[in-house]
């Protein structure tokens, strides 16, 4: 890397910093702070949503998915249970958005059920948001730091990766802190463009240094089943089979799309359903090319790395061997960043890198701050003016901020895959919110304290799934939503007496 890409890197960030200040002045209510006035056009939202759901997770660490000894296409079963979910919230979800004058998701628990319910629901969003942004900036801060390290070798790895952490975490926290929903929204549409922008340059990149080229790669990849897309096995331990993907991904896009504030936030800012439900459906087929261009990505970097030469290929990712299955990696989100800061020329090299950094900065501070204010700080607040609350608003930016820098830094010692850790800490708490809703559209007897019941049982459970178990993720929210629906139904049975108690 040379000293032009320094300048495409920091001048990125820079210019996300000036353009959240630039709308500062249009941030007079919490409405225009959360929602963006409702005036944000669909297709700005359809972006919007597809930078949200392609992170720095999903550029760095797919290709490495693919790149693995035994690697394939099949992480894209999970991606047509995404599309099958997309499908459900807009028949489902959508409509019950904009019955009211909503700003999270989750004040419609409120009007269901009651402040418990939604305090809890809102909880868990607060306490996964702020786990899985951790881990998010956490792998961009990696990029940086082997930005850095190949302009100056010999530095200390790991003080460079705290640094980035921080660096990062404070352009994120300005240009969240003064712009709002509505800055966030279209700095994404521009971050949409830079990334896929990037991975094409990469991809074309990669496959002038290989021999053959494309063709040679796509030889290689068929060589070593690499495009295999489904299996068909009923196997509740493997991440990717065609069960797992279908019908967990389904239940995984319904929680994440529909009861998660992060992705919901986005379809608020519009003023009619069927707007925000278009933007969600074409986003639909954005994501699944995405994740397409990205799996390929990983067969050209196998290709170019050609690691099936390595003496020890052969016991790469076998249990008790010590060989990681991305040898010679030792894991698949090292893959990508070695050949972006060691083999890209300059210039495409720090575009690639921006692009990067374009995934990661797609903050959720905002809806984290939406969220803590209306449903877990109003209820004790109920007498302050919308101006109170817009302050405490900052504030609170600036404060889960700073929790997602030490979120990365704890995380930042683990050794697992940050893929698989988001979407599994996405999906343990996710199911039992999901499950809520659900009872909140089709069970009328059910009230707040089966409702709460439900929700509970559910979490205990996950917990004990999550670590106790070989259950793969994809399950977690549909085991997690089915938990909390039954035990809610059959818990409003049990309390029957209640007065309150709704009957059929």
């Amino acid at each position: 890397m040379q000293t032009l890409d320094l300048i495409i890197i920091f001048g990125y960030l820079i210019g996300i910093t000036v353009f959240g200040i630039l709308f500062s002045g249009k941030q007079e209510t919490t409405a225009d702070y959360f929602v963006g006035g409702r005036n944000v056009p669909w297709w700005a939202i359809a972006m919007s949503i597809v930078a949200t759901e392609t992170s720095t997770i999903t550029f760095i660490s797919v290709p490495g998915i693919a790149f693995a000894r035994n690697g394939n296409f099949q992480f894209l079963q999970l991606v047509f249970g995404y599309m099958l979910g997309r499908v459900v919230i807009s028949l489902i979800f959508i409509p019950l958005y904009f019955k009211g004058d909503l700003q999270t998701v989750y004040q419609l628990l409120g009007e269901r059920f009651g402040n418990k319910v939604k305090m809890l629901a809102s909880g868990l969003f607060v306490v996964m948001r702020n786990i899985a942004d951790g881990i998010r900036l956490l792998l961009t801060a990696i990029v940086l730091a082997a930005v850095y390290t190949a302009f100056v070798p010999g530095t200390d790895a790991t003080l460079v990766i705290v640094g980035s952490i921080i660096l990062l975490g404070v352009v994120m926290i300005i240009f969240t802190f003064y712009g709002g929903m509505e800055a966030i929204i279209w700095i994404e549409v521009v971050q949409l463009l830079i990334y896929i922008g990037g991975a094409i340059a990469a991809a074309v990149v990669i496959a002038n240094q290989i021999e053959g080229g494309f063709s040679g790669a796509i030889a290689i990849g068929q060589q070593f089943d690499k495009f295999d897309v489904f299996d068909f096995t009923w196997d509740f331990t493997k991440t990717y089979t065609f069960w797992a993907g279908l019908i967990g991904g389904c239940f995984l896009t319904m929680s994440t799309h529909g009861t998660d504030q992060y992705l919901v936030q986005r379809y608020l800012c519009t003023n009619k359903p069927s707007r925000a439900s278009f933007a969600l459906l074409s986003s639909g087929a954005v994501v699944l090319g995405q994740f397409i261009g990205f799996l390929f990505i990983g067969v050209l970097l196998f290709a170019f790395y050609a690691p099936y030469n390595l003496a020890d290929y052969a016991q790469a990712g076998v249990a008790g061997s010590g060989i990681p299955a991305q040898l010679p990696f030792s894991g698949g989100d090292k893959v990508f960043p070695d050949f972006i800061t060691k083999s890209m020329p300059s210039g495409i090299s720090g575009l690639v890198v921006a692009a990067i950094f374009a995934a990661a900065l797609s903050s959720s501070l905002n809806s984290i701050a939406a969220t803590f204010v209306n449903d877990l700080y109003k209820p004790f607040k109920s007498g302050k003016d919308d101006k109170h609350f817009l302050r405490v608003s900052h504030i609170l930016t600036l404060v889960f901020g700073v929790v997602q820098i030490a979120v990365a830094l704890i995380v930042m010692r683990q050794e697992r895959s940050a893929l698989d850790q988001a979407l599994s800490v996405a999906s343990l708490f996710n199911g039992p919110v999901l499950g809520v809703f659900l009872i909140g559209t089709f069970l009328k007897r059910v009230n707040e304290m089966p409702a709460l019941i439900g929700m509970l049982v559910s979490i205990a459970l996950m917990f004990y799934i999550r670590f106790y178990t070989p259950i793969a993720f994809p399950w977690y929210v549909l085991i997690g939503s089915v938990t909390t629906f039954v035990v809610a139904y059959l818990a409003s049975f049990v309390l029957s007496g209640n007065k309150n108690e709704v009957s059929v």
